[in-house]
């Protein structure tokens, strides 16, 4: 249930852009969420939508984009693209000592108005 929490920051960090660049309506907001923020897609846009109501964010379209986890092997050196329960295992020499690079980011990428 996050989600909710998170989406109100996305709308008002889009609406605050929108009048700092006195914008009659915000066209497309898009979003960062690592694969593993746990964001489920569905319930980001559903608060969106309902938040965004009376807003110049109204009819907008919310964009989500979702970068892999990516680690990289403090034994070997190697950067992977991991997923499900190897995700803090090294794939190629199986090492536990790794680095996330990426996979747990959350932020407004862009904000497209008018």
């Amino acid at each position: 249930m996050h989600e909710l929490g998170l989406t109100q920051s996305i709308l008002e960090i889009a609406l605050e852009n929108a009048a700092k660049n006195n914008a009659s309506r915000i066209l497309k907001v898009k979003v960062v969420a690592g694969d593993l923020t746990g964001v489920i897609d569905d319930s980001l846009r559903f608060y969106f939508d309902y938040l965004a109501r009376g807003t110049a964010a109204e009819g907008a379209e919310l964009a989500i984009d979702h970068p892999p986890v990516i680690i990289k092997c403090a034994a070997c050196g190697g950067e992977s693209r991991v997923g499900g329960e190897q995700a803090f295992a090294c794939p190629e020499c199986a090492a536990l000592t790794v680095e996330l690079l990426s996979g747990r980011e959350f932020y407004v990428d862009s904000i497209e108005i008018e």
